[in-house]
C-alpha cells in the first residue's frame, strides 16, 4: 500500500497563505489520482480538490475556486495543495488521498479513495 504523509498546515490570520504538501512512498505516485479532503468538527469530510496521474485535470469545490490550486509532482512522488487567501471557514484538518481505480473523471467522494494520509491542522484566525 502506498504511504501518504501531509505536512504544511498552521495557525493563520485570515488572507493568509499556506501550501499543503502530500508525499507519498513508493515508486507509483504517478498511477494515483490524488485527492485533498478535509473534515471540520461535526462535519463530514468532503472533497476539497482533485487532481489527475498527470496532472492536467484538476477539480474544485465551488467554495475554494480561484482560491486554492492543486498540482502535482510526480518525480518527487508528491502533491500539493497552494492555499491563498485563507478564511475562518476553511479551518479543518486536510487530508491527502490516492485512488487506485481507473475512472473516467477523478473521484469527489471519500469511497472513491483508498489510501489516506493522517491529516494536517489547518486553523485560520479571524
Amino acid at each position: 500500500q502506498v504511504q501518504l504523509v501531509e505536512s504544511g498546515g498552521g495557525l493563520v490570520q485570515a488572507g493568509a497563505s499556506l501550501r499543503l504538501s502530500c508525499a507519498a512512498s513508493g515508486r507509483t505516485f504517478s498511477i494515483y489520482a490524488m485527492g485533498w479532503f478535509r473534515q471540520a468538527p461535526g462535519k463530514e469530510r468532503d472533497v476539497v480538490s482533485a487532481i489527475s496521474q498527470s496532472g492536467r485535470t484538476t477539480y474544485y469545490t465551488d467554495c475554494v475556486k480561484g482560491r486554492f490550486t492543486v498540482s502535482r509532482d510526480n518525480s518527487k512522488n508528491t502533491v500539493y495543495l497552494q492555499m491563498n487567501s485563507l478564511k475562518p471557514e476553511d479551518k479543518a484538518v486536510y487530508y491527502c488521498a490516492a485512488e487506485p481505480k481507473l475512472r473516467a473523471a477523478l473521484g469527489v467522494r471519500t469511497d472513491d479513495y483508498g489510501y489516506w494520509g493522517q491529516g494536517t491542522q489547518v486553523t485560520v484566525s479571524s
